[in-house]
């Protein structure tokens, strides 16, 4: 007995997510398995300034066997002494390792890559939000091994919630004495809940052992529908860990601006870039990155997209509550639109946009002309304009914008593509490039201008060898800042005439 410690484990839960049930079923599990264990709980001071955590120790030789001696377990957790940490949430696993709980000699890590957001991330006046690859680092850095998974949508995939994952996670795991029917017997012996419960333990339990959610066989896959769950499920197992928020993120965005299959389209695009994240030397890097910017570029703004925000219930909400704010008073909302004739063809086919815009070009109408209406969103009338440009969505796909975006989203993609295979920071720095086009109309001209020229005289340069490897990273990153600061392009111009004199002056000097 002298020779054999107790296991220790160490959960952070936050309110409302039975980290008490949790800690119940194993402690019933252990009791159940003839092995002495004991159980604390040490409360937080609120729901999202410092997580309820609760301790367990269990030692892994059955009372029976002890000839009548009982082990002294401790109360309270020990700095360094934790043998498995278990953290419903990043940032709780985050704060664990920071307290000195978890250590590269002993710790196995269990976590979630879910977020729910602390008040000082939330008060921030920019962007407070703690830098989610940041902590993803730090854990794993201080781990002996880590196990993280999105347990808040296996949760709601599965219809349980996060305690049942975590206790599916554990077991998969094969940390503790304890087996999965054990455990599921624990579950069973509670009565609370008994199917939803088991259906997330058993997806926590699968997403251990295989590092994926539970997926049908292939064949069953193909058979089976495409759901937004199946999406969100390849992105788990086909996307490195950093990459998976932002990614499934992105398939939601995509779903309601599109449909399924343009978010699928999204996910082969993702996974079409593993080798180039995979020869930049940091797994996740560029694929989170392509992910936050193709999302983006891929929702492109377009006159159907504009006339689903000017009626979506949120923004009249948003209108009466923040603006007016009022409550059952009648109020009306305006909107002035000036639409030029490259919105009026953008949902055209090409065949008929193509020489409606030469047509305008010609006779200097593109960027001149523009047609002023005014609706009023609130009306019947102007409601029913709107919901019926909305539901034009069906034809994009057609339309002559749509060809152009994608044609130059997969120009993008191929030019990350082989930057990475000279440098890891060239494909970030061009993936950022992306940032540059956005917005509707003007906006997005001025934009797209912008990055066509830095592509020209910057990016096609660096990947032809004109430009040093490092000189294009630093090269790229002035010029797309330059950009961002001046939309209007006098600052990108002289960023750019600045790069080409040293350049020239370098190859002189060679």
């Amino acid at each position: 007995m002298s020779a054999t410690r107790p296991i220790t484990l160490l959960i952070a839960a936050l309110g409302g997510e039975g980290g008490g049930v949790l800690t119940d079923w194993i402690v019933t599990a252990a009791e159940a398995a003839g092995f002495p264990v004991q159980s604390t709980s040490i409360p937080g001071v609120a729901q999202r300034t410092g997580a309820t955590t609760y301790y367990i120790e269990i030692f892994p030789v059955p009372a029976r066997e002890l000839g009548g001696k009982r082990p002294v377990l401790a109360l309270t957790p020990g700095v360094g002494d934790i043998d498995v940490a278990v953290a419903s949430e990043l940032l709780e696993a985050g704060r664990v390792v920071a307290g000195g709980f978890v250590t590269p000699g002993r710790t196995h890590v269990i976590g979630s890559l879910s977020r729910f957001y602390a008040m000082d991330e939330k008060i921030a006046m920019g962007d407070g939000r703690f830098d989610q690859d940041r902590l993803i680092k730090t854990v794993k850095d201080n781990a002996r091994g880590t196990l993280l998974i999105d347990m808040d949508a296996l949760a709601k995939q599965s219809g349980s919630i996060v305690n049942a994952v975590m206790l599916g996670a554990i077991a998969g795991s094969q940390r503790l004495p304890l087996t999965a029917e054990q455990l599921e017997a624990a579950i069973r012996a509670d009565g609370k809940s008994v199917d939803s419960n088991l259906r997330g333990f058993r997806a926590g339990l699968d997403a251990a052992r295989a590092n994926l959610p539970p997926v049908k066989q292939p064949e069953q896959k193909r058979r089976a529908p495409t759901t937004p769950d199946l999406l969100e499920h390849e992105v788990t197992y086909s996307l490195p860990a950093l990459a998976q928020p932002v990614a499934t993120e992105g398939i939601r965005r995509l779903i309601a601006y599109q449909g399924l299959g343009y978010a699928k389209l999204y996910l082969d695009r993702l996974r079409a870039l593993l080798d180039a994240d995979a020869a930049g030397g940091a797994p996740g890097k560029l694929l989170k990155e392509v992910a936050r910017q193709l999302a983006v570029r891929m929702s492109f703004e377009d006159v159907v997209r504009v006339a689903q925000a000017k009626i979506a219930p949120e923004r009249m909400r948003r209108i009466a509550r923040d603006e007016l704010r009022v409550t059952d008073e009648p109020f009306s909302v305006h909107d002035f639109l000036k639409p030029g004739i490259e919105e009026l063809t953008q949902l055209l086919p090409p065949f008929l946009a193509r020489p409606i815009l030469s047509l305008s070009e010609r006779r200097g109408w593109l960027g001149r002309v523009y047609f002023g209406m005014e609706i009023e969103a609130t009306s019947i009338t102007g409601y029913l304009r709107f919901l019926m440009l909305a539901k034009l969505r069906r034809l994009r796909p057609y339309g002559h914008r749509f060809k152009q975006e994608q044609a130059q989203i997969e120009s993008w993609l191929g030019l990350i593509a082989e930057a990475a295979r000279h440098s890891g920071a060239l494909a970030l720095e061009v993936a950022e490039c992306a940032r540059l086009i956005k917005g509707y109309g003007d906006t997005h001209a001025r934009g797209l201008a912008n990055y066509r020229t830095i592509e020209a005289r910057v990016i096609r340069p660096a990947l032809a060898g004109t430009i040093p490897l490092q000189r294009a990273v630093d090269a790229l990153a002035s010029a797309r800042t330059a950009a961002l600061v001046d939309p209007e392009g006098e600052s990108l111009a002289k960023c750019l005439a600045e790069i080409a004199g040293q350049t020239e002056f370098r190859v002189a000097a060679e």
